[in-house]
């Protein structure tokens, strides 16, 4: 196996262990529908499902990076850390920590060098999305694009507040390209999702 079959393999691996599973049906995104597998393995399915919309010629350490942006997160879960948005904040960074310090190592092991390692670790924290880094940015785009398509609806319904679910979608268009902007008015969304994304768009 290549460096970038074997990584893929082990990422793959640990996201089998996550406990929550996830029964897909009738889903373009799944080799075989209807079946139930865990969710963080479809999670990162749908993520290479947009990477390979956006970008097809995708780096192989942007493909590793996308699917390890959710890796082992049940393992640190939001109820570790405060219900406040100081605590919200602390939770997201120290998960992109970890994550990234976790693709980084099953890189390393996989036979890639430091640098390559490296590299990886930074797409997933999003180290340079501030400094216009295209790769960067083609990760944010495509994690946008699967919570529109994939949580939503689960999203807007345990928040439970529609003036914030219309802020929070107004933030990530804003943090989309134009590509990644165009791609996600083609998604097919629920009749209250798509009302909740027009409002976010016209304020």
């Amino acid at each position: 196996m290549s460096p970038y079959e074997l990584a893929l393999a082990k990422i793959d691996a640990a996201h089998r262990d996550d406990p929550t599973t996830i029964t897909i049906t009738n889903n373009p995104h799944s080799p075989e529908s209807p079946t139930t597998i865990p969710y963080e393995l479809h999670y990162a399915q749908q993520m290479t499902f947009y990477l390979d919309r956006l970008d097809p010629s995708a780096s192989d350490l942007l493909r590793l990076a996308i699917r390890a942006q959710h890796l082992r997160r049940w393992e640190l879960p939001r109820t570790t850390y405060p219900a406040t948005k100081p605590g919200y904040h602390a939770w997201r960074t120290e998960l992109q920590r970890r994550q990234a310090a976790l693709a980084e190592q099953i890189c390393l092991e996989s036979g890639y060098t430091a640098a390559q390692a490296e590299r990886v670790g930074a797409l997933v924290r999003k180290a340079d999305l501030k400094r216009g880094d295209a790769e960067t940015q083609t990760l944010e785009d495509v994690a946008c694009l699967v919570f529109l398509d994939d949580q939503l609806d689960g999203f807007e319904g345990q928040l439970g507040d529609e003036e914030k679910m219309v802020g929070i979608l107004r933030k990530s268009w804003g943090k989309m390209s134009a590509r990644g902007r165009e791609e996600a008015l083609k998604i097919r969304m629920s009749e209250k999702g798509r009302e909740l994304v027009g409002r976010a768009l016209a304020g």
